[in-house]
């Protein structure tokens, strides 16, 4: 087949539009931005999908990556406000939010972030001392944040984090550290104790000032118990004197032998049960003490209305001799 100049005109015009065509197709990937330049200038930002171009006239500038990404920070020295040198590293978030701003507004978007936040470590650790550094990460890592977000706002990116990774004194200085620590302890240690012995001391006071209380409250209770009791058994003598009383005022001779014998029984019986001696030299009439107890049978016999046999008549004794102790509950019998 013989192809006429006409037909080969219009092959090649086929083939022309069709190259056209698949040059003005643009396909952007999710997570992308793709900015469009017409002769060089910069005219509108392709989103993902499927966009159509002006062949020849439009072309891609800058495809840029709009997803969070991470940038390591190398190690690097900082000297903090007490002179003391540490190494330290970190890592940082950022995500583009205008992919124009961050493709023409700044050279090398990632090396810029980088030193960026370089400079701002040794900045903001720099004015902080050692021991504020260790135990304070938490507000260094959002002041960083503050300052690199600044900073980085006109290139149309946002910094979501910044994180100190580490931070290493030099050996000499954790060897000071650890020693001051220890100190520390022990101190806090010795502290806790003497504040321990402070308290049981306290404690024992306490006690003893309650038992004291208790105790005194306990004797104070006991006393007057006591005298009550006695009060009771002075009414009760006081009672029975004046019954004695009156019964001698009315003439009754009985009540009398009966008073002066139980006094006198009750003496005996004290000399009798004494421990310090078992002979007792003393002068008895035993015709006194029959007499007595005979008055008191008599006595007996008035109250319970008995019968009871009369004792024998005692014999007389003037003479006064050594007899032992008598026991007025088993009074001696005669030989």
């Amino acid at each position: 087949m013989v192809l006429s100049g006409f037909d080969i005109v219009v092959i090649a015009l086929v083939i022309f539009v069709i190259l056209v065509l698949f040059a003005g197709i643009k396909i952007v990937p999710q997570g992308y931005r793709y900015t469009l330049e017409r002769f060089g200038r910069y005219t509108r930002t392709l989103e993902p999908g499927l966009n159509l171009i002006t062949p020849f006239i439009e072309r891609i500038g800058a495809r840029m990556n709009v997803m969070e990404q991470v940038l390591n920070v190398p190690t690097q020295e900082v000297i903090t406000k007490d002179n003391a040198s540490i190494s330290t590293d970190a890592v940082a978030f950022y995500q583009v939010l205008n992919a124009a701003e961050a493709a023409y507004q700044v050279a090398n978007l990632e090396n810029a972030v980088l030193n960026l936040t370089m400079t701002n470590i040794r900045t903001v650790m720099g004015s902080m001392d050692l021991d504020e550094l260790l135990s304070n990460r938490d507000a260094i890592n959002d002041r960083l944040l503050h300052v690199v977000d600044d900073a980085v706002r006109p290139w149309g990116i946002k910094v979501t984090r910044i994180e100190i990774k580490d931070i290493q004194p030099p050996r000499d200085l954790v060897d000071a550290m650890a020693r001051q620590m220890k100190a520390e302890r022990e101190k806090r240690a010795q502290v806790l104790e003497a504040e321990g012995s402070r308290n049981a001391q306290i404690l024992r006071a306490e006690g003893a000032k309650q038992s004291a209380i208790l105790q005194a409250e306990g004797q104070r209770e006991a006393a007057f118990r006591n005298a009550e009791a006695r009060e009771r058994l002075a009414e009760a003598e006081a009672k029975a004197t004046k019954m004695v009383s009156e019964a001698i005022a009315s003439g009754n001779i009985q009540a009398v032998n009966y008073f002066v014998a139980q006094k006198y029984t009750e003496a005996l019986t004290a000399i009798g049960t004494a421990g310090s001696s078992k002979v007792v030299l003393m002068p008895v009439e035993a015709s006194s003490i029959i007499g007595s107890l005979g008055g008191i049978g008599a006595i007996a016999r008035e109250v319970f209305g008995d019968n009871p046999t009369p004792p024998p008549p005692p014999r007389q004794q003037s003479t006064p001799r050594t007899t032992p102790a008598v026991n007025p509950f088993n009074p001696p019998t005669e030989r």
